[in-house]
C-alpha cells in the first residue's frame, strides 16, 4: 500500500512537472516570436549610393531587424547619417534612438536630436524629428533651436527636403545675437 501511494505521488509529480515544462516552453515561444529581433547586426556602418556617388552613410551601435508583427528596424543606441552632396559631406544628423517603419517608408530619430548643415554653419537641436522617405520630407513639430555661429533662432517646428537645402524652422518665436566683450 505504500509503495502504492509512493507511486502514485510520483506520477502526479512527474505529470505536473511535465506539464509545467511544456507550459513554460510555449511561454518562451511567444515570447521570442513577439519581442526578440531576426537579426542584430552590431557596429554597422551602411552606405547608399545612386549612379555610383555616395548619397548617405549611416551609423549605428545597434541595429535589431523585425518583421512581426511589423516590418521595422531598430537602431536602439542611436545613429549617426552623414549626407552628401558632390562627395563631400553636407549635413550630418545624429540621435540617441531611432526606428525605422519600413512599410510607411518613415525613419523617426528621437531623444537629443543633431543636424549639422555645414553648407549654412547651421546646428539644429531638436527633442525628434521624422524622415519621411517616400515624400522626402523631413520635419518635426516640436521645438528646435537653431544655432548659426553668435546667432540662436527658437521655434516650434521644422521641416526640409531630405537633402536639407531648403530648411524652415516655424513659428521662430525670435533670434538673439550673442555678443562678446
Amino acid at each position: 500500500m505504500k509503495h502504492g501511494i509512493l507511486i502514485g505521488c510520483l506520477a502526479v509529480a512527474v505529470l505536473t512537472f511535465s506539464s509545467c515544462k511544456k507550459n513554460e516552453m510555449e511561454k518562451v515561444r511567444a515570447f521570442d516570436r513577439q519581442t526578440l529581433p531576426e537579426q542584430i547586426v552590431e557596429d554597422a556602418v551602411a552606405v547608399h549610393s545612386e549612379n555610383g556617388r555616395t548619397q548617405l552613410k549611416l551609423t549605428a551601435a545597434y541595429i535589431y531587424k523585425y518583421s512581426k508583427p511589423d516590418a521595422k528596424t531598430v537602431y536602439p543606441k542611436g545613429v549617426d547619417v552623414e549626407f552628401y552632396s558632390a562627395d563631400t559631406v553636407s549635413t550630418h544628423l545624429s540621435a540617441r534612438y531611432a526606428v525605422e517603419l519600413e512599410e510607411r517608408g518613415i525613419m523617426m530619430a528621437k531623444d537629443s536630436v543633431v543636424i549639422i548643415d555645414y553648407k549654412e554653419g547651421d546646428t539644429i537641436y531638436l527633442h525628434d524629428i521624422v524622415w519621411n522617405r517616400k515624400e522626402k520630407q523631413i520635419y518635426s513639430n516640436k521645438a528646435v533651436r537653431s544655432v548659426n555661429g553668435k546667432r540662436v533662432t527658437y521655434g516650434d517646428g521644422f521641416l526640409s527636403d531630405d537633402r536639407f537645402d531648403n530648411p524652415v524652422i516655424y513659428r521662430q518665436r525670435g533670434t538673439i545675437e550673442w555678443i562678446e566683450e
